[in-house]
Formats: C-alpha cells, sequence, structure tokens
C-alpha cells in the first residue's frame, strides 16, 4: 500500500534504504545512473534528515560538529 504522507513514508524507510538514499544524494545520482533533479534531492535530503532524527544516534548523523574544541 502506497504511503499517504510524510510520516507514513518515513516509517517505511529501511536502514538499506535510508543508506541507498545517502548515497544517492552524494553522488547526484540514483543508483541506476540517472542523475537526481534538484526536487529529488531535496526531498531526499528531508527523509535522511528525519530518518536520522528518529534512528540515529547525534553524533553520527549528516552534518554533525562537535561543540567541543579539541586545539586544547
Amino acid at each position: 500500500m502506497k504511503p499517504q504522507n510524510f510520516e507514513e513514508l518515513l516509517g517505511e524507510i529501511t536502514p538499506e534504504a535510508y543508506e541507498n538514499l545517502k548515497e544517492a544524494v552524494e553522488l547526484s545520482r540514483w543508483q541506476d545512473g540517472q542523475r537526481l533533479t534538484a526536487e529529488q534531492q531535496a526531498h531526499c535530503m528531508q527523509l535522511i534528515i528525519a530518518y536520522e532524527l528518529r534512528n540515529v544516534p547525534e553524533d553520527q548523523r549528516s552534518g554533525f560538529i562537535s561543540d567541543r574544541c579539541k586545539s586544547n
């Protein structure tokens, strides 16, 4: 059954699908080589961020920057 909204879609993302989305965004291409459109890129990023908020420790999320200064 097709997801009816963003929350349903997010709930159906498997760890494998999440990794595939990340790879597609990183390469700007789907696994079959087709380029992502700007809209697809934006939607994938929204899903990645939302998935990570629910399933990935904060320090392992995309774009994480530690607030600790390591120069001391």
